[in-house]
């Protein structure tokens, strides 16, 4: 923490979100009670995000949870709310910094175990399922389930009471009042903690600007089962995994039409078989395994993928690029994009679009027909849930800056008294009175880069987005008696060449150049190895600016001869 206050604690609840708050992803929060130096713990949700052309090398991006891993001694528990990935993803990379133990429901917790198996830690790591709609004690913490509705099996929401007053925190969540798998909303229990008080609500904004509601599930499965009914060939739907109840209604689709269903990625086996494993997709016929569907007719088999969002090891982009040794798609075939484009995924799915188009494939999406509704509470979805929360105070999370902003405005015009803006690292003390950010702590983002993690300042990282700007030339010499010998030795890597120069010309300038940088030198400084690798490294990178326009990283290395 970085400023001292005053802490009266008996009476305060604190909130410390560390990934989740100014933008859409990467959740993690912790609630704290007790006075400082002995305040308990409890992590809600611990989630990652996922790289992009700025982190090359990335592909999982978690929260730096150094300020609760120095008091991993006083952190009690993880929770989870929901097996999405930027909600628990993080947990199995981040684990062995905490240890300390998780509780989630049964479909969450099969993914959970998976996802510990693969790190080693299945045996270590304390999983404590527990059931829908349960109540359980954490340290001072009072925890208890509420059954809510969102696009994965299992979403709840969760009341965390405490001698000082208490929190609903909703995680991800919709009003579907048919979600087709799972309950409906549970409206009674939202009443009864209104009729309690609730001192805070720690609440979705994804769709805060969307007016209206999400819409449900059961709509989809209408047109989706039409749609798959129109087509001729073989049908391939590509789904977010995660979403169970939009792979139910693609399933119930494919059966509705005399079709069988074959799943194609990876992500689609290890779902469907937590789903089974918690009584779910049991009304339908087996799948069909990839080589077999290669016999079936166009029009008797419909493929299920991965790779909605243009991923490219994914299951469908293998697929477009003619890459995957099982399932061809071509004229007369038909993609169903069933989910919605994630901002900053646009120009993957579309380079994924136009190779699927330049195979024959007819592609179809959520602009063409209704086959996708969102997992997050539009306006008039907020608005039920302030009705039933009744919260002194709003704190609205996932979301970007301007959802959070917008989410505490609308707060105040649904009568809530208070409403506070968040972000990563903020320490917030909740009381009856109201809610203050009262200090901050440390906030940023953890790297997965192979086997390491490592922090987004890494000079790796700074090194790496150089490089994929301006490419990297190395220049090599021997130095004797303060005398370069046998000349420079210059190689490149991403440094273009023309037709009338081509990289050899452009080596030999830069070369001539710093050779000639060398003799400039005073003879006392031509005896220093590391003053000369300086001055040949500064000469080369201002010579490739001059006839190339971009300053390249150079590495001189002089060695004593």
């Amino acid at each position: 923490m970085t400023r001292k206050h005053k802490t009266n604690d008996a009476d305060a609840v604190y909130f410390v979100p560390l990934g989740g708050s100014g933008e859409i992803g990467m959740n993690l929060n912790l609630y704290g009670y007790g006075p400082e130096e002995d305040r308990e713990w409890i992590i809600v949700d611990c989630g990652v995000t996922f790289g992009d052309l700025s982190t090359p090398g990335i592909d999982i991006i978690m929260p730096d949870i150094r300020f609760i891993e120095e008091r991993a001694h006083q952190l009690k528990a993880i929770v989870l709310t929901h097996a999405h990935e930027d909600h628990m993803g993080a947990v199995a990379h981040l684990w062995r910094r905490l240890r300390c133990p998780i509780y989630a429901t049964p479909f969450t917790a099969y993914l959970m175990r998976d996802r510990l198996a693969e790190h080693g830690l299945l045996g270590e790591a304390a999983l404590h399922e527990i059931g829908m709609s349960s109540r359980f004690n954490i340290g001072p913490f009072d925890l208890q389930l509420v059954t809510l509705t969102h696009s994965i099996p299992e979403p709840n929401g969760l009341i965390i009471r405490t001698p000082a007053g208490l929190i609903l925190h909703t995680g991800d969540w919709k009003i579907d009042p048919d979600p087709v798998i799972g309950a409906s909303t549970d409206i009674k229990a939202l009443e009864a903690v209104g009729d309690e008080g609730v001192m805070a609500m720690v609440c979705d904004s994804t769709n805060v600007f969307t007016p209206g509601e999400a819409g449900s599930e059961a709509g989809v499965r209408d047109n989706l089962v039409k749609l798959v009914g129109e087509q001729k060939g073989k049908v391939a739907i590509a789904a977010f995994a995660s979403n169970v109840a939009r792979l139910d209604t693609a399933i119930h689709a494919a059966e509705a039409n005399g079709r069988r269903v074959c799943l194609v990625g990876r992500s689609m086996h290890r779902i469907t078989g937590a789903a089974k494993s918690v009584g779910m997709l049991a009304q339908y016929q087996d799948f069909i395994d990839e080589e077999e569907a290669a016999y079936f007719p166009a029009d008797k088999i419909l493929y299920l993928c991965t790779g909605s969002q243009g991923e490219p090891r994914a299951a469908l982009s293998r697929i477009a690029e003619g890459a995957h040794r099982n399932v061809t798609l071509g004229q007369g075939d038909c993609v169903i994009f069933s989910s919605r484009i994630i901002p900053g995924n646009e120009r993957g799915i579309f380079e994924l679009m136009n190779r699927l188009a330049g195979r024959g494939v007819s592609l179809i999406t959520e602009r063409d027909r209704h086959i996708h509704v969102s997992g997050h509470p539009c306006r008039d979805e907020l608005a039920q849930m302030y009705a039933w929360a009744r919260p002194n105070v709003a704190i609205p999370v996932h979301g970007e800056l301007r959802h959070l902003k917008e989410h505490a405005a609308y707060a105040k015009t649904l009568g809530v008294p208070h409403a506070l803006e968040p972000f990563n690292g903020a320490v917030i003390r909740i009381t009856r009175e109201g809610a203050a950010i009262v200090d901050e702590a440390p906030a940023g983002r953890l790297y997965v880069d192979g086997k390491f993690i490592i922090s987004d300042g890494h000079e790796a990282m700074r090194e790496r987005r150089k490089l994929s700007v301006a490419g990297h030339i190395t220049v090599a010499a021997i130095l004797r008696d303060g005398a370069l010998q046998n000349g420079l030795d210059l190689r490149a890597m991403g440094v273009p060449d023309r037709a009338d120069y081509d990289l050899d010309a452009l080596l030999d300038d830069l070369a001539d150049a710093a050779e000639a940088a060398f003799k400039r030198m005073g003879k006392r400084e031509r005896r220093d190895e590391a003053a000369v690798e300086e001055v040949l490294r500064q000469a080369v990178r201002r010579e490739a600016a001059r006839i190339w326009g971009k300053k390249p990283a150079v590495d001189a290395i002089v060695m004593a001869g």
